[in-house]
């Protein structure tokens, strides 16, 4: 049985921060929960990450109920240990130390060993200006590429 390529995109983090610092890291999941993801039954755009005792959790990341779990089923939203070395939880929480910045969901995708992995952004809060100059720069490369040289 063949999968489609697992790639899931948080939309609204390239439009809501400043990506300061990336990170990739593993997710603790139960098996239902790997099926669910793997059939792209997954939403991470209103996830966010918090440290809480030196360990980093996602938060509020939807994971639909798998069709076959019967009684072995998951809670669809629960919090999620992520998987990070120390010096990475070291960096994100000297960052955290400053105002204004958060720890949010990038990408979820499935890696060449066949591990779920999420890619998460340390960064601060754009304000209303900052996103309409995105918009301006999108709307400026749109009707660039559509002109024809």
């Amino acid at each position: 049985m063949t999968h489609k390529p697992l790639n899931i995109f948080n939309k609204k983090a390239q439009y809501e921060y400043f990506i300061d610092l990336k990170f990739s890291a593993g997710i603790m999941l139960k098996g239902t929960e790997v099926k669910s993801i793997r059939e792209h039954n997954v939403n991470i755009n209103d996830a966010y990450c918090m440290i809480e005792d030196n360990e980093l959790w996602i938060k509020n990341m939807h994971i639909s109920e798998f069709k076959q779990g019967s009684y072995n089923n998951h809670v669809p939203i629960s919090n999620r240990k992520l998987l990070l070395n120390k010096q990475e939880l070291k960096k994100i929480s000297n960052r955290m130390k400053e105002k204004g910045t958060a720890i949010f969901p990038i990408k979820l995708y499935l890696n060449d060993r066949g591990f779920i992995k999420i890619d998460i952004g340390v960064g601060k809060g754009k304000k209303s200006f900052d996103k309409r100059d995105d918009i301006k720069q999108k709307d400026i490369q749109r009707e660039l590429s559509k002109i024809k040289f």
